[in-house]
């Protein structure tokens, strides 16, 4: 499978797909959505840093680890912990992270070596990343996919479904309801009826709420 890192609006790259006609982020900007879905909507909104503790965030689509590095400069940030589970089948190879620019669009060039460790960690289990980040990866898929651990939020951003459908099914969405906690987030980019229908199915709560540059609304689920 071929991929490609290109330039989005915003200055940062994302990685096109050609034969799955996707990219990693939104071409508007990778940092803008990322930012705006994951981190604000979702990590910020959720209100876990009101107190100190050890907080469980699960990602769905590691990818070029943007997420993951936002969430790390988070926690430094607040001084509060959090253990960051992915999942992602398909990592990406070091020449191509290598070309990744994220931390000089943030101009933030300190976290450039904590950004290429996470990238390097081994499968399965926790590395800490910084005092506040400890990160585990798990090459898998959803499906395969089992734990005992509770999470807290939950970053849903596989590939649109029209490229990856059988990961936007109730079944799916059941399977992770059962690994959240009370009141947990779940956030994701996607905003389609079908989606929103699975998600309620699965028993959680949506809204609708704005959605990042080039994207008129996207979803956040609670479950109940």
């Amino acid at each position: 499978m071929q991929r490609i890192p290109v330039i989005t609006k915003d200055g940062s790259h994302t990685i096109s797909v050609p034969e799955m006609n996707v990219t990693y982020h939104s071409v508007h900007g990778a940092i803008q959505e990322s930012e705006h879905v994951f981190i604000k909507a979702g990590l910020l909104d959720s209100g876990i840093f009101d107190y100190i503790g050890i907080h469980q965030v699960l990602e769905i689509g590691f990818g070029t680890g943007l997420n993951a590095l936002l969430t790390l400069i988070e926690a430094d940030r607040h001084k509060n912990r959090i253990y960051y589970t992915a999942i992602e089948p398909f990592p990406l190879d070091e020449p191509l992270i290598a070309q990744l620019n994220y931390c000089e669009q943030l101009n933030l060039s300190q976290y450039q070596q904590l950004f290429e460790k996470m990238h390097q960690c081994g499968r399965g289990e926790m590395y800490e990343i910084t005092q506040y980040f400890r990160l585990t990866k798990h090459n898998t898929t959803l499906q395969e996919f089992s734990t005992d651990e509770v999470y807290s939020i939950v970053y849903y951003d596989a590939f649109a479904p029209a490229a990856q459908p059988e990961l936007w099914t109730k079944e799916i969405f059941e399977n992770l309801y059962s690994m959240m906690a009370e009141g947990g987030l779940l956030v994701t980019y996607c905003s389609k009826g079908d989606v929103q229908r699975a998600l309620k199915a699965a028993g959680f709560t949506i809204e609708k709420i704005p959605g990042p540059p080039g994207k008129r609304e996207m979803l956040r689920a609670v479950r109940r």
